[in-house]
C-alpha cells in the first residue's frame, strides 16, 4: 500500500537548513561519510560517497518511492531537479508559478514528470510510496494527519539556528511508533511510524 514519507536530513538541534536555506551542513553524509558510491540518475545525476549502512538504508528507502512531493522553496533551491527527480516523479505543493515551470520543465517533460496538486502526488505513485521534502510541506501534511512515517537523517552537528523542521505542529503531543535505527558515519538514520490518533493509547 502506498505510504506517504517525510524524508529530510536535519542536525541534532532539528534544522534542517540553516539561516540563508543553506543545506550542506545538513546534507554533508551524503557526499563524504564514505566510499560506497551510489549513482542517482534523474536529469542531475550526482555521485553520492557514503558508508555501507547508509548507502543500504538509502537505497532500500529510495526503492520504495514512486514519486516525490516538494515544497516551492525547496524545489526552488534545487533548481526544480531539471524535472527529473532521482526518486521518481516530481510534484510541487504548492503550484509553481508559470514562469518558473516554464524555466525547469518545458513541453512534453512537463506533462510527464510535473504534477501540481498535492492529490495527484499519490496517483504519480502508481502504487509506490510518495517521499516528501520540505519543512513547511511536510508540516502541513503531519498537521492534516497525512503522513504515515517520518524519515530523518540526523547529521552530526549543531547548527544553533535556521529553519526547523517541526515548527508549526498543532495538536501536539503526537506519539510516533517505534524507530528504526540505523548507525552510520557522520548520520544516524531514523524512522518513525506515525500513529493515527486512535492508536496513540
Amino acid at each position: 500500500m502506498s505510504k506517504v514519507i517525510a524524508i529530510m536530513s536535519m542536525s541534532l538541534d532539528g534544522y534542517v537548513a540553516d539561516t540563508n536555506g543553506g543545506v550542506a551542513e545538513v546534507m554533508g553524509w551524503y557526499m563524504t561519510s564514505g566510499d560506497t558510491e551510489i549513482q542517482t540518475g534523474g536529469s542531475d545525476p550526482m555521485t553520492l560517497r557514503m558508508s555501507e549502512a547508509s548507502a543500504r538504508q538509502y537505497l532500500d528507502l529510495t526503492l520504495e518511492l514512486g514519486s516525490v512531493l516538494t515544497g516551492l522553496r525547496t524545489f526552488e533551491t534545487a533548481d526544480g531537479w531539471g524535472g527529473n527527480h532521482a526518486w521518481g516523479r516530481l510534484c510541487v505543493d504548492p503550484p509553481c508559478s508559470r514562469r518558473m515551470a516554464e524555466t525547469q520543465l518545458d513541453g512534453e517533460l512537463r506533462d510527464r514528470r510535473h504534477c501540481k496538486r498535492r492529490e495527484s502526488s499519490q496517483d504519480a505513485a502508481a502504487g509506490k510510496s510518495v517521499g516528501v521534502h520540505g519543512a513547511d510541506t511536510i508540516q502541513q501534511l503531519f498537521n492534516e494527519g497525512l503522513l504515515d512515517e517520518i524519515h530523518v537523517d540526523i547529521a552530526a552537528i549543531i547548527l544553533g539556528s535556521g529553519v526547523r523542521l517541526f515548527d508549526h505542529l498543532v495538536g501536539m503531543p503526537v506519539v510516533l511508533g517505534n524507530p528504526t535505527v540505523i548507525a552510520g558515519v557522520g548520520v544516524t538514520h531514523l524512522r518513525y511510524p506515525v500513529l493515527k490518533a486512535e492508536s496513540h493509547y
